[in-house]
C-alpha cells in the first residue's frame, strides 16, 4: 500500500551512505570537514535546544563539549541536511558543562513536537546507542568488543574469537482486525484511561510475520483472523523494535476473550471511534495510522 506520507521515524530523512563506513580514517575525516555535525548523547538522553520548540541541537567542530567524549563512542550516521552527522556519547557518570540554551533529553516525550527529520535522526541514534551498550562483550567468550565500519559492527576483541556484532532490531506486527463494519482494540492496564489501541507483538523464532498476526491476534483476544495484508512499518527505537503494520480480517462468529496481556479488548465501530469512546494512540504511531486508515473505508 502506498502512503501519501511515510510512518514517523522513517522516511529519507538521512543520506547512510555505507560505503563510508569502510574508511578507517573516517572519523579524522569528519575532524577535518567545516561541515560536520556532532549529534550527543548520554546512554539514551540527547543533546536537544531547549525550549517550546525543541530541535536537535548539532554541534560543530571545535566544541568544547566533543572534548569530554570518547573518541571510541563516534558513529557515522550518515549525511543529515547535507552535512556530515557523527553520533559521539559523553560519560555516564560526571558534570558536563553543556552549550547555552541546551539540555540532555529522552526522545520519546517529544515526539509529538519534535520534526519529523529530527525526530528520525534521533531514533536512528537512540538505537544504535542501545545495541552498542547491550553489546560491549562477546556473547560467545566473553571478551570485550570494540568498534569497526565507524561504528556499525562491534568485534570481539579475542583474536582466537573475532565473532562480529552488528546492529540488531527486534520485528514486531501490529495489525488493525476489522470485520467489516467495526476494529478490534485492546488496552493494556498501565496506558490512560479509555486508551485503545490496535493488536500487537513480537515475531517468534521461526515464524512468518503472517503467522505472527494470526498468533498473536488470537493469544490476545481469541479472534480468528483471515486475509492478512501488509500495511506499512514504523521504527521504533523504544527500545529497538520495528514495528510491522497489517490489516485483517475476522473470521465470522470470532468471540473476544482477553487473556494476561490485556486488560481489556473489544469492537469499536467508526461512530465509537469518532466520538471518543476509545482514545486513540498518539498521531505519531504506526497504530494510529492503521486506524486512520480503518476510518477512512479500509476494511
Amino acid at each position: 500500500m502506498e502512503l501519501a506520507r511515510p510512518n514517523f521515524f522513517a522516511g529519507p530523512y538521512i543520506e547512510r551512505r555505507a560505503e563510508e563506513r569502510e574508511d578507517p580514517q573516517w572519523l579524522a575525516a569528519a575532524r577535518a570537514d567545516p561541515a560536520a555535525r556532532y549529534l550527543i548523547a548520554q546512554g539514551t538522553a540527547q543533546l536537544l535546544q531547549a525550549g517550546a520548540e525543541p530541535h536537535v541541537a548539532l554541534l560543530a567542530n571545535g566544541a568544547p563539549l566533543l572534548a569530554a567524549t570518547d573518541p571510541e563512542s563516534a558513529v557515522l550516521l550518515g549525511w543529515f541536511q547535507g552535512a556530515r552527522c557523527v553520533l559521539q556519547e559523553l560519560p555516564a557518570e560526571g558534570a558536563f558543562e553543556l552549550p547555552a540554551g541546551t539540555q540532555l533529553t529522552e526522545l520519546r516525550p517529544l515526539t509529538a513536537v519534535l520534526p519529523a527529520e529530527e525526530a528520525g535522526l534521533l531514533a536512528y541514534a537512540r538505537a544504535l546507542l542501545i545495541w552498542r551498550a547491550r553489546h560491549r562483550r562477546c556473547g560467545v567468550c566473553g571478551a570485550a568488543t570494540v568498534a569497526t565500519r565507524a561504528g556499525h559492527c562491534r568485534v570481539c576483541s579475542d583474536p582466537a574469537c573475532a565473532q562480529e556484532y552488528f546492529p540488531r532490531i527486534d520485528p514486531a506486527i501490529i495489525v488493525l482486525v476489522s470485520d467489516g463494519e467495526r476494529a478490534l482494540l485492546g488496552r493494556q492496564a498501565s496506558w490512560p484511561a479509555r486508551r485503545y489501541s490496535t493488536i500487537a507483538g513480537f515475531v517468534e523464532p521461526g515464524e512468518s510475520l503472517e503467522d505472527a498476526v494470526v498468533r498473536e491476534v488470537a493469544e490476545e483476544t481469541g479472534v480468528a483472523v483471515t486475509q492478512v495484508r501488509y500495511h506499512s512499518s514504523q521504527p521504533w527505537p523504544f527500545p529497538s523494535s520495528v514495528m510491522l503494520g497489517f490489516q485483517a480480517r475476522a473470521a465470522p462468529g470470532s468471540e473476544v476473550r482477553t487473556g494476561g496481556e490485556l486488560e481489556d479488548a473489544r469492537w469499536f465501530t467508526r461512530a465509537q471511534v469518532q466520538a471518543g469512546e476509545a482514545l486513540a494512540p498518539p498521531g505519531q504511531s504506526i497504530s494510529w495510522r492503521l486506524i486512520e486508515a480503518w476510518l477512512k473505508g479500509a476494511s
